[in-house]
């Protein structure tokens, strides 16, 4: 073989090389997008398939259905998985205020006076459907969003973090450091609570060591007790929680003190992550129970 044979293979050998990266690159970006287009042709075709079926309080299906439970389960026949409250699923995902901007699959929310907090939600399934299960006519309907437009309170978009946005998890910093936050907290289930636990010691948890601890196993420095804790970070809203949120409480619902005696990690889908009593570290319900009616402040750390 000449040189100038040899350097003319090189050449086609590096152009075919190239063309196969660009070519999987380009392919993998197309399967993104298909899968997020899919996703929402798939909950809206499920959420059609539903129309006609009961309607009873809190039923999650096949057959008869709440209603943030339809939701719950159209979403769930496509691999998400959703909280299951109407005030849980009113925080979720991306909110989209206007109607004129609501697609395909997103989680439309009402309210009987057009005001406050949502008491129905439902699916939008494009070209001015949503569907809902409703209390009223006792079954899953179909109607028109422009119809219910004194009534309509906002969306929310939740595909878009399960698709698209997931493979660009790397260029979020932030949610990186929650997740894993999440991640060192879990590692940790079922520890023993201890009141004063040390510091120095993942035996044991009080509810501030524990938080202490799973944030400094991801960078962050935290304050020793709760009460110091709630002082750094930026303050936000319930209705604007994220994953990795600081949740500090008082001691209890009736409490007319509003002193912090406890402290826990926001770990998305309606959940907390903290220790407390006989579970030790655990998951709890946080949307509609006394864990929530016992907030006294969120902040943002990350």
């Amino acid at each position: 073989m000449t040189k100038r044979d040899w350097v003319m293979k090189s050449t086609v050998a590096v152009i075919l090389s190239t063309s196969l990266l660009m070519g999987g690159q380009v392919g993998q970006a197309q399967a993104a997008t298909t899968s997020y287009s899919q996703q929402t042709k798939e909950v809206s075709s499920i959420a059609k398939s539903l129309i006609g079926k009961a309607y009873k309080y809190k039923a999650t299906g096949p057959n008869q259905f709440g209603s943030a439970e339809l939701a719950t389960y159209a979403y769930k026949q496509v691999g998400v998985k959703i909280g299951s409250t109407i005030s849980g699923l009113y925080k979720t995902g991306t909110k989209i205020s206007s109607m004129s901007n609501v697609e395909a699959g997103d989680l439309v929310f009402f309210s009987s006076n057009g005001s406050g907090s949502p008491t129905f939600m439902g699916i939008y399934i494009g070209n001015d459907k949503y569907v809902y299960s409703s209390e009223g006519e006792g079954k899953v309907v179909q109607k028109n969003l422009s119809d219910y437009s004194k009534k309509f309170l906002g969306a929310r978009r939740v595909l878009e973090e399960s698709s698209d946005n997931s493979s660009n998890s790397s260029d979020n910093p932030a949610s990186n450091t929650a997740s894993q936050v999440i991640k060192n907290g879990e590692k940790y289930l079922g520890t023993k609570y201890k009141y004063g636990s040390s510091s120095t010691t993942t035996k044991s948890f009080d509810c501030s060591s524990f938080t202490q601890r799973v944030f400094k196993e991801a960078g962050i420095t935290l304050p020793r007790d709760s009460r110091q804790q709630s002082t750094v970070g930026t303050s936000v809203s319930k209705k604007n929680l994220q994953v990795g949120d600081l949740i500090f409480m008082k001691a209890s619902v009736n409490s007319s003190s509003d002193r912090i005696t406890h402290v826990a990690i926001y770990a998305g889908n309606g959940k907390i992550l903290h220790t407390y009593g006989s579970p030790g570290v655990t998951y709890s319900k946080f949307d509609g129970t006394n864990w929530e009616k016992r907030v006294v402040k969120i902040k943002r750390v990350i």
